[in-house]
């Protein structure tokens, strides 16, 4: 239905990945955005084995990359999938 969409997700905690959770089940591209250390709650319990439940279960069908904002190469690299993105959450 929306394979065609591509969306950067900036997004933490829960409405923002719940939200982009949903449009990755119909079909868009989703692409998360962490920061260097990662998203928080990949270290929020119940784990499974090393894994966060909860960050599995609002983040699966997306793509990851770990980015610096604070830095010139990360924020070029936002910059550019913004450009080629159709929506920025």
């Amino acid at each position: 239905m929306l394979s065609k969409i591509r969306i950067v997700d900036l997004s933490r905690v829960l409405s923002g990945p719940f939200c982009t959770r949903m449009l990755a089940d119909m079909g868009a591209e989703i692409i998360k955005i962490e920061s260097i250390s990662g998203d928080p709650m990949r270290f929020y319990p119940p784990f499974k084995g090393k894994h966060s439940s909860y960050f599995t279960q609002w983040n699966a069908g997306k793509k990851s990359l770990c980015l610096d904002l604070t830095s010139d190469e990360g924020l070029e690299i936002i910059k550019k999938l913004v450009g080629e993105s159709d929506i920025v959450l």
